[in-house]
């Protein structure tokens, strides 16, 4: 006669070979606060780019307003410069970096501001919205002035001096603004952006256990003395 098996659905609670719960990983669930999507955050980075190129219409304005503007004179042969040593393209160039610079600065403000979580979106629209806005200041200052330079000369007359076109001589002035938006950005995120949490590091549990002494060898006492070796002193044969 043999005891009737137990199901396995019936399992009794002190079976060693039952599997415990107590060291199963629990299923894996994400965060709550995951942050917007990708396609948000593209659709945030395109209304940046969009409304920094629409303010490059008020950098050209600016630009065609405070930029000194280069004074010509015409004679019944051609048209010269008024004062030859004169530095006013040098300040129109310099006017142009100067606006793009503040441009930047609170371009990157302001998108900071409403995005301090930071990612590769906001930074790429940042670059490519100061470039645009850039473009459209250039173009709309060269617009401003006068188109044919001869043409205006024969209007004013001989010996009148009049402005030139306004122009854009150093063309890496165009960078000033998205380098400008890109350092102000980096800076104010490594100031008073979020800041990822540090992880907590756990010791396995092996590593608290108390350490215990080797079990002697069978046949020895705890405390005996160990038998002598033979041989003379310090092991040397005698």
């Amino acid at each position: 006669m043999t005891a009737p098996l137990t199901p396995p659905h019936q399992q009794p609670p002190n079976d060693p070979w039952q599997k415990s719960d107590a060291g199963a990983v629990p299923p894996f669930e994400p965060a709550a606060d995951e942050g917007p999507s990708l396609s948000m955050e593209v659709a945030r980075a395109a209304l940046v780019v969009a409304a920094m190129t629409v303010a490059g219409v008020a950098l050209g304005l600016l630009w065609m307003w405070l930029a000194p503007r280069v004074p010509l004179v015409s004679t019944d042969k051609a048209v010269f410069l008024q004062d030859t040593e004169g530095e006013e393209a040098v300040g129109a160039d310099g006017t142009f970096v100067l606006l793009a610079l503040a441009f930047g600065a609170v371009s990157a403000a302001v998108v900071f501001w409403f995005n301090r979580r930071g990612g590769i979106p906001p930074v790429v629209a940042l670059a490519l919205g100061g470039l645009f806005g850039s473009l459209l200041a250039w173009g709309i200052g060269v617009w401003g002035g006068p188109d044919d330079v001869v043409a205006r000369a024969r209007e004013v007359g001989q010996g009148v001096p009049f402005d030139a076109p306004l122009e854009l001589a150093a063309k890496g002035a165009l960078l000033a603004w998205p380098l400008a938006a890109l350092l102000v950005h980096l800076a104010l995120t490594a100031l008073f952006g979020p800041r990822d949490p540090e992880p907590e590091w756990e010791l396995p549990p092996y590593y608290g256990a108390p350490m215990t002494a080797p079990e002697p060898p069978p046949g020895h006492a705890p405390g005996a003395a160990e038998p002598p070796q033979a041989g003379g002193v310090d092991g040397w044969p005698a």
